[in-house]
């Protein structure tokens, strides 16, 4: 049994970033070998020509609803996670008062529940007349904010990377925050190549795991896209003898749930559930750029499985040398272990 509490570590409250970085790149980068202090704007001379970047391109919808009941008129809030073969996977609370056929207005936004209530999550079903949907949430939805920012965003844009481009995420590919067009233009100009992937990011994945044991836990299921043309640049880079470098836990799991038992990527669209653990055998990322995450989660665990039990030592060396932590604190550039 791998205990839950191994994964633990002591987050003092003055450690959370409370405001992003400005300009995006002036944020830290730890680099793990060495425990070298840089900074993101660094990032391209850290790797090699011919190492190719991967990416979440995944936007953070405004999925975040608030309303009220129909009939008793009591505030309810909805948080979209993903969409479902007949309706919306979504975080609902009060969910003690909500029951199926309870009907929930959003603005223009109207919604049945069809399921649940169950552990807080409901399926719905959405109806924004004639606006299509994703127009509908853009006017009457909130970006969904990390619970534990208590800042404020004079820029809803800063929550999203600057080469987000599909909606699809109940939250952001963090890591990928701390990109410039500067970062990116020096990335080309070193002869690194930058590929882009598709993953749905549901709240749960940032969550503490409640279990005792990580055997306990189970992910849920989240989307993703690998292109033809992701899936090519990672066969080429392997040709050619560079590295792949994953910008983010998301990428991660995209990646990793879409190669084959030999290491080659498949193009494709799927669902994953994919719990990475010590001990899971990583087929496509050598390299990862990744924020510093809550304490216990499935993304620390996903840490823990990449570098081994050198993480305790970056996280260490992080929190005294004050760097900031969680979604706008700074980043880490890490290796695989073995």
């Amino acid at each position: 049994m791998v205990r839950t509490s191994d994964f633990l570590y002591d987050l003092p409250e003055a450690a959370i970033a409370q405001s992003p970085a400005e300009p995006r790149d002036a944020s830290r980068l730890l680099v793990a070998d060495g425990l070298v202090d840089r900074h993101f704007a660094d990032l391209p001379e850290l790797l090699a020509p011919g190492d190719l970047v991967v990416v979440n391109r995944t936007r953070v919808r405004r999925a975040r609803l608030l309303g009220h009941k129909e009939g008793s008129g009591g505030r309810v809030e909805a948080l979209l996670l993903r969409p479902a073969a007949d309706g919306w996977e979504a975080l609902v609370r009060p969910a003690r008062r909500l029951r199926p056929g309870s009907r929930l207005s959003f603005g223009g936004i109207r919604a049945t529940v069809l399921a649940g209530p169950d552990e807080g999550q409901a399926l719905l079903a959405l109806d924004s007349g004639e606006v299509p949907l994703e127009e509908a949430l853009e006017r009457w939805g909130e970006i969904p904010l990390p619970p534990y920012f208590t800042g404020r965003l004079a820029d809803p844009e800063r929550y999203q990377t600057v080469y987000a481009a599909r909606p699809g995420s109940a939250a952001a590919p963090t890591a990928g925050l701390h990109f410039t067009p500067a970062v990116l233009s020096r990335l080309g100009e070193r002869g690194i190549e930058v590929a882009s992937v598709d993953l749905g990011i549901g709240v749960d994945t940032f969550r503490p795991i409640a279990e005792a044991s990580l055997e306990e836990h189970r992910m849920h299921r989240e989307d993703y896209l690998v292109d033809e043309a992701a899936a090519g640049a990672v066969a080429a880079v392997r040709r050619r003898g560079g590295r792949v470098m994953a910008v983010g836990t998301t990428v991660v799991r995209a990646l990793e749930s879409a190669a084959a038992a030999g290491g080659e990527v498949r193009p494709g669209a799927g669902s994953t559930d994919l719990f990475i653990t010590p001990g899971y055998p990583f087929r496509v990322v050598d390299l990862l750029v990744t924020n510093f995450h809550v304490p216990g989660s499935t993304l620390v665990v996903l840490i823990a499985a990449f570098m081994g039990d050198a993480w305790r030592e970056v996280y260490r060396a992080a929190l005294a040398r004050g760097y900031r932590f969680l979604s706008f604190g700074d980043a880490m550039l890490v290796r695989r272990a073995g």
